[in-house]
């Protein structure tokens, strides 16, 4: 089941996305030294609870039916009837369930509902796996940055609602 977490969740989805991309982090090579704003170690319960109170982010997560969260993603809205999908994640164990797609069709189901007409995302650009996967739901990559305080390049994609 995918629902819109309360804030009391906020710790377990913590949990839910660092454990899901620190399995990216030990594939690149991505430390707490040499990457300490990737996600694996930049996400915490004042940031999570920052962005659910102040930028009212959607946040849903998808339940198994003991109420544990398996995976979880937010929507920032942007201007232009546009979103950022953020964070989509799924825990490393519940991989190719089929998971990360139900959270991906709810996303898009709800950016819809908004008003959304173009949803973009980034991702490590080295991470060709994840790319494919994104493609291959209607993302289309559109240009890659390099930052200093990453050790690996931004990717950026979209997709049309």
């Amino acid at each position: 089941m995918i629902k819109e977490i309360d804030k009391n969740e906020i710790a377990e989805c913590v949990n839910v996305i660092r454990k899901s991309f620190l399995t990216v982090a030990d594939e690149f090579g991505f430390t707490p030294e040499n990457a300490p704003r990737f996600t694996a170690y930049a996400t915490t319960e004042e940031r999570l609870g920052y962005q659910l109170e102040y930028e009212h982010r959607l946040m849903a997560a998808y339940y198994d039916d003991g109420g544990k969260i398996l995976g979880y993603y937010s929507l920032q809205y942007l201007e232009n009837s546009e979103c950022e999908l953020n964070n989509l994640c799924v825990l490393p164990e519940f991989r190719h369930k089929m998971i990360g797609e139900a959270l991906l069709e709810d996303a898009v189901a709800r950016a819809r509902s908004a008003g959304c007409k173009k949803m973009k995302i980034g991702i490590v650009e080295e991470n060709k796996v994840l790319r494919r996967w994104y493609e291959a739901h209607e993302f289309i990559h559109t240009h890659a940055e390099k930052f200093d305080f990453f050790p690996f390049t931004c990717g950026y994609m979209e997709r049309e609602l």
